[in-house]
């Protein structure tokens, strides 16, 4: 009786009198079984997951909420889970292995992270590595996927967001029961109270000085004291996102912040002004939350603080940009618009939690009073930066910005330099020229407030 081999499951007996098509084809079968059996089982698991590998993990602590990210080569499959008592957040990565990167870390969670206490990276199963972070109070965790953009590869991003907000101006950013973000009204400041009178009828000796109060805001012309007002600092990009990196390598997201912060003490130097900041941190903020934050805070100006590049590294020089209905006012102000808008993708937002309601109300309204108020204090911020440094251009430009989308906020964006240009890199990290920028930026706000007093609140409705 002739030899028989048999085949998987399925097939049929094939003899030794079989055609030589078939004998070749069950050669060739046995060979590939023969190749498979001597590989490494970590490679079949690598050729199961189509290579996952992660090159990459980040943590990112903040007042508002921690990041988590995992950069890898493809995209990555998880579930997650919540438990209690104690507080945790369970991660599983699907088909993967365990790396130094991933056991990295627990060593990124530092003591000061205001919501993880401890995370750990261990190898669940065969292909599963799993993820536990002790949380140090109930969390409502994001955990989202974020295609390649830039110079990131696949990202898994866990934003943890405290169940209860101790930030009152983010709780005024609560969902709402249906999930939609809503805009709830800050309560009126109270009016700053004008100096009081000396026994001589002059006002006291701690007042300004006559020939500095054209720069100071007043009441109008009833002699009132005004009310307070509140201005919004954007400092551009942060966390994933850390904007445009200078030939030597400085990120914008830090020489921005550290204006931002010079300008406020400034600001709130001044006896009527307040400053409300976007971030305070390296931390990413969404385009659309830095808006929202700004009406929720009922804003009189909103200063978006930037320090970008240009496909050119010759570019120098400041600009003051608003928002434009129309088209762009030049193809700078154009292309510059497209990489501020673009932050959203490389900050990485979840794209199913934006604020469809705001974006109907930004996309509807006509705002002529708002961008006329926005060219007037685009223009003495112009007036102010062309006495510190050479000027791009010797007018306020326009563009598309998302972050200047507030429909009843004065906003503009300013481009304190190009970190794009060596020599302007060098100026913008020096802790001096940083200071003179926030002192140039501090009068245009004075002298803007000076000429154009903030009248009652009239707030649009966003619900």
């Amino acid at each position: 009786m002739p030899r028989q081999t048999r085949l998987p499951a399925g097939d049929t007996h094939l003899t030794a009198d079989a055609p030589d098509a078939q004998r070749r084809a069950l050669l060739g079968g046995a060979a590939a079984a023969l190749m498979l059996s001597v590989l490494p089982r970590r490679a079949l698991a690598a050729a199961g997951s189509g290579d996952a590998k992660v090159v990459a993990v980040r943590v990112w602590p903040a007042t508002a909420y921690t990041r988590v990210t995992i950069e890898s080569t493809t995209p990555l499959t998880f579930k997650q889970f919540s438990l209690k008592d104690p507080e945790r957040l369970v991660v599983d990565l699907e088909g993967i292995d365990l790396n130094g990167e991933l056991q990295s870390l627990a060593s990124k969670v530092g003591p000061d992270d205001p919501y993880i206490k401890l995370l750990r990276a261990a190898r669940n199963k065969p292909g599963v590595v799993r993820l536990v972070m002790d949380l140090k109070a109930e969390m409502k965790p994001q955990v989202f996927t974020l295609d390649p953009v830039g110079d990131y590869k696949h990202r898994l991003v866990i934003d943890l967001y405290p169940a209860v907000q101790s930030d009152p101006l983010l709780a005024l950013l609560n969902d709402d029961d249906d999930g939609n973000h809503i805009i709830k009204r800050a309560p009126e400041a109270d009016p700053v109270k004008p100096p009081e009178a000396a026994s001589n009828g002059k006002t006291s000796t701690d007042s300004k000085p006559a020939d500095k109060q054209a720069d100071a805001p007043d009441g109008g012309k009833n002699g009132k004291g005004s009310r307070q007002i509140t201005v919004v600092l954007d400092p551009g990009h942060g966390g994933e996102d850390p904007g445009a990196v200078g030939p030597a390598g400085n990120y914008e997201k830090n020489v921005v912040l550290s204006v931002a912060k010079k300008l406020k003490a400034l600001i709130e130097s001044e006896p009527n002004m307040r400053v409300v900041m976007t971030r305070d941190a390296d931390f990413f903020v969404p385009l659309g939350v830095r808006v929202k934050k700004a009406r929720a805070v009922e804003a009189d100006l909103f200063i978006s603080i930037h320090a970008d590049a240009f496909i050119r590294p010759d570019a120098s020089g400041s600009s003051v940009f608003t928002l434009s209905e129309g088209g762009a006012t030049s193809t700078a102000a154009k292309w510059l618009a497209k990489t501020q808008n673009d932050a959203d993708l490389i900050g990485g937002v979840k794209i199913d939690t934006k604020d469809v309601h705001l974006a109907r109300v930004l996309m509807d309204l006509t705002q002529t009073a708002t961008l006329n108020d926005s060219m007037k204090i685009g223009k003495a911020m112009l007036g102010e930066l062309g006495s510190i440094n050479r000027l791009h251009k010797g007018s306020v430009e326009q563009a598309s910005f998302a972050v200047l989308k507030a429909p009843d906020i004065p906003s503009i964006l300013v481009e304190t330099a190009f970190i794009s240009n060596p020599d302007e890199e060098q100026r913008l990290i020096d802790e001096g020229y940083q200071q003179k920028l926030a002192s140039a930026l501090h009068q245009g706000v004075k002298r803007y407030f000076a000429k154009n007093p903030p009248l009652a609140r009239t707030r649009l409705a966003v619900k």
